[in-house]
């Protein structure tokens, strides 16, 4: 049981955490099925467009990052979670593919700037381990808040008209825009949060090498951004994979988030103990690559068989998705903090951000041009895919820790050797 936080900032943040994802959990349930159902595009239409919309999206993340170092990361928040929902409302007015596109890279951008500036704050204000503690607890809180977003947007699958998809848009971009309100004036309440946010705007800061050539780190994010692809599955591919391909009942769309929510909720914050170290944070995004590489196979066999053992065969995949999803993040979160140049963590943490906005970008041509597309060897080739990385990632952060362990003795022979007598 998470106790209320106690942390000036960590309190709003759960707020709005809790806002925004419950607007998101109404997204991911009906946002597949409005986008072919109620504008009326195809899946690949909708995967092209989400694609363009997320390369905006990636250049967006990384500008969050260095402007949250000049500005601070508390102000980008706010602007950007405000934009954000604007922009989620606009989709109720799209009537056609190139609305749709516009739309959607001004979504791809304000998530991109929100998210970049949410981990900078985190990076800046919180210290060592409980970076990570701390965004373990908010993704609970944002888990069982989308939980309780996919079973109100269940009335709308359950009526499955595009009105009912169309009012649901506008809750979603509502909710989004509330969502912004306990971040207003955040920096007046909290003393030192000013000092701490503009720490990284010195001339010395901010002219120093990119982030981007720094390989060790840019790497990482890259993998981190392609085990991240396993999200596009929970808002396309599972929607998709149930209403079109399978027996079960659509309202089980649901019931697999639910899932989700349930087993994060739980089992996040003992997944994140320990992955502020490097190694061990390696280890756990390889375990999530195989759950996923298992998770992959019991989706594809669930289209084999009817409605009833359909079912049990989804709940187990969700089940072995959601096990992946709270390993893989707490050792992606381990490696994006860890790594990075904390005198820089802006501009770092919108490099790490960009791994997630390429996963955004990527992820529904992906999913829909392998699992929806070409079925069982669709889904077997990103169930592979996962677990390549996840091994892949492990022998990075392997040789990251051991390149940190033998610079260490070499730095404090150098600090004695300057030490005077």
């Amino acid at each position: 049981m998470i106790r209320p936080p106690s942390d000036p900032v960590e309190r709003p943040l759960v707020g709005a955490i809790a806002a925004l994802s419950l607007a998101r959990g109404m997204f991911f349930a009906v946002s597949a099925l409005y986008f072919t159902r109620t504008i009326g595009l195809s899946a690949v239409t909708v995967g092209i467009g989400l694609t363009v919309a997320g390369a905006v999206g990636v250049v967006a993340t990384y500008a969050g990052g260095r402007l949250s170092d000049r500005w601070g990361a508390d102000r980008v928040q706010l602007v950007a979670m405000t934009s954000y929902g604007i922009a989620l409302l606009a989709y109720a007015l799209a009537r056609d593919v190139v609305a749709f596109v516009l739309i959607a890279t001004w979504v791809s951008a304000s998530r991109g700037f929100q998210a970049s500036a949410q981990s900078t704050l985190v990076a800046r204000w919180f210290d060592g381990p409980e970076r990570v503690a701390v965004r373990a607890r908010l993704r609970v809180v944002m888990n069982v808040m989308i939980g309780v977003g996919t079973l109100l947007a269940a009335i709308a699958l359950a009526v499955d008209t595009g009105t009912a998809y169309r009012t649901t848009m506008v809750l979603v971009g509502a909710l989004t825009t509330l969502a912004a309100v306990p971040l207003v004036g955040l920096r007046r309440r909290v003393a030192g949060l000013g000092e701490s946010m503009d720490a990284g705007a010195g001339h010395a800061v901010a002219k120093g090498p990119s982030p981007l050539r720094d390989r060790t780190y840019v790497t990482a994010t890259l993998l981190s951004g392609v085990m991240a692809i396993h999200f596009g599955l929970t808002s396309i591919g599972v929607p998709l994979w149930v209403a079109d391909h399978t027996d079960a009942p659509t309202v089980l769309v649901s019931l697999l988030l639910v899932v989700n929510t349930v087993y994060v909720a739980l089992f996040q914050v003992r997944a994140s103990r320990g992955t502020h170290d490097i190694a061990t944070a390696g280890r756990a995004v390889r375990g999530a690559g195989f759950l996923l590489l298992a998770a992959c196979v019991l989706f594809a066999a669930a289209a084999y068989t009817g409605p009833a053992f359909a079912t049990v065969l989804l709940l187990v995949a969700a089940v072995a998705s959601s096990a992946a999803e709270t390993r893989g993040e707490a050792g992606s979160w381990g490696l994006a903090f860890e790594l990075a140049d904390q005198e820089r963590a802006g501009a770092y943490q919108g490099v790490s951000q960009m791994g997630y906005a390429l996963a955004h970008m990527l992820a529904p041509l992906v999913v829909t041009a392998t699992a929806i597309d070409h079925g069982t060897g669709g889904w077997m080739a990103l169930g592979g895919l996962f677990a390549v990385t996840g091994i892949l990632t492990a022998l990075l952060a392997r040789h990251a820790a051991a390149a940190r362990a033998q610079a260490r003795p070499q730095r404090s022979e150098y600090v004695a050797s300057e030490t005077p007598v």
